[in-house]
């Protein structure tokens, strides 16, 4: 006869399930629930607004099977701890678990752990505890917000606006966001402005540059030619005359280590990753891979999280291998004194995103990981033990040239110590991810008063740009800035909106559509409160309240809803319908006739015959980009992969199989007579390089002969 198992423990997936068996004995058997077994009803509204807003909990469709086998295990056992994630979703999902498993809800049955590792299971085991109905109302009360708004207002859009709409509590903030931006850049007025550089040279010395930055003991404004050309006259009869000189070193302080936020801005950053791709990779790495002779294991602590604190063991354990690796140099003598964001209570428990073990090196580990896998757990290693190195020293020459009424300057900035920069420079946004030390090597030897002789003075035309489009970097920052949604929200929020068409995203940009322009427009006129960035932030700290136990879910719910409905009813009197007409183009339609339309669908535009449902003919658009296929001489067009990537194909395919990632340049290769493409680049310059391999000829492009596509 077998023996029984003594005690049952239930995860979410297989892969935390066969982590976690490993560093238990022979008297445990851990099953996975395959996530949530119990949820609202797709099929009807599932919540009873005059019971205290209680909700229809069913069995999730296909759940069935696992329950049984989940319920057959829990007989065989003496004890049953439910080791879901360690956050709101997770405690949801054990409370579900304890009522259709028929679980004593007095009993201690919830153990959780931040990370996978033998210590942390084992402590996890000896300390359960009971369900945290606090965490499990908080998350109930956002299911419940959502649906309210999503089941009801969603068929006011289908009637006024357009069949199949959906409306979202927080995707809607997201989308007024997006749209609000697009706005601004619609109305942006460039102002015009000028900057001066004055190219200079000591004896025997190589020349340098000094730019303008003061004239007439103001700051330089020089805001039009005329302005600029009084200037230039005046240094015409000036002598270049050096005024101070001087170096400075300042310390650069490595970053904190991430955070889910900061995890997916920076994957996207350097990686290109999206944040549903970053969830979905860092998921993997927390649960466990097989690392060869360790066996399953998990490389990463939890990736939900607003914490950026650091166990001391884990400190300990970095400082040891920088010390060992890196040389007693790399050590921070004192802790860094940063700016101490406010963390969410959600999270305090848990620590930032950070390696369970920091002697297990990317390189190491390469061999047993996707291409993907390790690209990211790279970046979070390398983060971590940067994080825990010393400042980096950086050292600035200084030169104060004096001419006349105007004061240029020219400086050199290098890298005296490198500290945590040996290992990590966190990206940005607006440039390259490497800090913009200066381009010039260094300055010449001068004293003060000595005479410098004027090679070149370089005036330069600019315009003030309107603030860029969001990027899921960007967003998922504004988001984060302005309190809405959560750790685990981001990235659903930015798959959501695009799967229901109210923004695209091209070139790494989010625009919103038409469509998602009406829908933000009239929620902004007839419910403010649904797209309100203080309103939705202020219910994100409800739920936080909930959570800590300091308000009553179902005294939010009901205010909401009494507000809600309210103005629900009013809308639907006043709104009057709104037609989106489609773009009728020359194609026709090669079943019936009819011109054909365009229509948006999931990824992107498309060509539909407006005699839909009789007729169902539907094909792709074809976005020229006026280059022509190197291998048959047909237009390479603008294509979409299924999961809404953007690249360029022949449209002689399936005839015709070229295709290329990057977008194709008009201009074509000097050397070779081949095509060229657009290089992955932030410089204004537009880099182009040669397809063909034998050749890789780059060059910037040569914008007076070639319009842009």
């Amino acid at each position: 006869m077998k023996n029984k198992a003594k005690t049952l423990i239930i995860v979410e997936s297989p892969a935390k399930a066969k982590s976690i068996s490993k560093f238990l004995g022979r008297n445990y058997t851990v099953k996975a629930s395959m996530g949530h077994v119990r949820d609202l009803p797709k099929s009807q509204f599932g919540v009873d607004i005059e019971n205290n807003f209680q909700p229809k909990y069913i069995t999730i469709r296909g759940k069935g099977k696992i329950v049984k086998e989940l319920k057959s295990s829990l007989k065989n056992a003496d004890s049953v701890f439910l080791a879901a994630d360690p956050d709101r979703e997770g405690e949801a999902i054990t409370w579900h678990l304890q009522h259709i498993l028929g679980i004593d809800e007095s009993k201690p049955c919830r153990i959780e752990f931040n990370e996978i590792t033998k210590e942390a299971i084992q402590q996890a085991v000896k300390k359960p505890r009971p369900i945290n109905l606090n965490l499990v109302n908080a998350q109930q009360a956002r299911r419940i917000l959502d649906r309210i708004v999503g089941y009801m207002l969603s068929p006011l859009l289908w009637r006024k606006v357009k069949k199949g709409l959906s409306a979202g509590r927080v995707q809607s903030v997201a989308v007024r966001i997006i749209v609000d931006r697009e706005e601004e850049i619609k109305n942006f007025v460039p102002e015009e402005y000028w900057s001066l550089t004055a190219v200079l040279s000591a004896k025997e010395s190589d020349a340098f540059e000094a730019k303008l930055i003061r004239y007439s003991d103001k700051k330089v404004n020089i805001k039009n030619k005329d302005e600029m050309d009084e200037i230039l006259n005046e240094l015409k009869k000036s002598d270049f005359l050096v005024d101070n000189i001087s170096y400075k070193e300042k310390l650069k302080y490595p970053v904190e280590p991430f955070i889910t936020s900061t995890l997916q801005q920076e994957a996207y950053r350097k990686l290109g990753f999206t944040s549903r791709k970053t969830m979905m990779i860092a998921q993997q790495l927390y649960e466990g891979l097989d690392i060869g002779k360790r066996g399953t294991t998990g490389l990463i602590t939890y990736i939900r999280t607003d914490s950026k604190r650091v166990s001391e063991t884990a400190k300990k354990e970095a400082l040891e291998f920088i010390r060992e690796r890196f040389g007693e140099d790399y050590l921070p003598n004192t802790s860094k004194k940063g700016n101490k964001k406010k963390t969410l209570k959600i999270q305090d428990a848990h620590e930032a995103i950070r390696p369970t073990d920091v002697h297990l090196e990317p390189d190491e580990l390469k061999q047993h990981l996707t291409g993907d896998q390790y690209k990211l757990y790279k970046l979070i290693w390398s983060r971590f033990i940067a994080s825990q190195m010393a400042p980096a020293v950086i050292g600035t020459n200084s030169l104060d040239i004096v001419a006349g009424k105007c004061i240029f300057r020219a400086s050199v900035s290098s890298v005296k110590f490198s500290g945590f920069m040996k290992v990590y420079i966190e990206g940005n946004d607006d440039k390259s991810s490497e800090d913009a030390l200066d381009s010039q090597k260094e300055l010449p030897k001068l004293n003060k008063g000595d005479k410098l002789n004027l090679k070149e003075l370089i005036p330069k035309q600019h315009f003030t740009q309107p603030p860029p489009r969001y990027t899921e970097a960007t967003l998922v920052k504004t988001l984060e800035e302005n309190g809405i949604g959560r750790p685990s929200t981001y990235a659903p929020i930015i798959d959501t909106i695009q799967k229901r068409g109210y923004v695209v995203r091209e070139n790494k940009q989010f625009y919103p559509t038409e469509l998602g322009e009406i829908v933000v427009e009239l929620l902004k006129k007839h419910f403010p409160e649904i797209v309100s960035i203080k309103f939705t932030a202020e219910m994100e700290e409800k739920l936080d309240k909930i959570e800590e136990g300091e308000v009553d879910w179902i005294t939010v719910l009901k205010d909401f809803y009494t507000s809600f409905s309210s103005i629900l009813k009013t809308a639907d009197n006043k709104i009057s319908n709104v037609e989106i007409e489609d773009e009728v183009t020359d194609e026709v339609c090669s079943e019936c006739g009819r011109n054909l339309v365009i229509k948006f669908g999931r990824y992107g535009k498309f060509l539909a015959c407006p005699g839909f449902p009789d007729c169902k003919f539907t094909k792709p658009l074809l976005e020229q980009t006026g280059v022509l296929c190197p291998e048959c001489g047909g237009d390479i067009v603008i294509r979409r992969s299924k999961k809404g990537r953007v690249f360029y194909g022949c449209s002689n395919y399936p005839n015709c199989g070229f295709v290329i990632w990057n977008k194709p340049s008009k201009q074509k290769c000097p050397k070779c007579g081949s095509i060229m493409i657009y290089k992955n680049s932030r410089s204004k310059d537009k880099k182009i390089q040669c397809i063909n391999g034998d050749c890789k000829y780059q060059t910037i492009e040569d914008k007076s002969n070639v319009e842009s596509l």
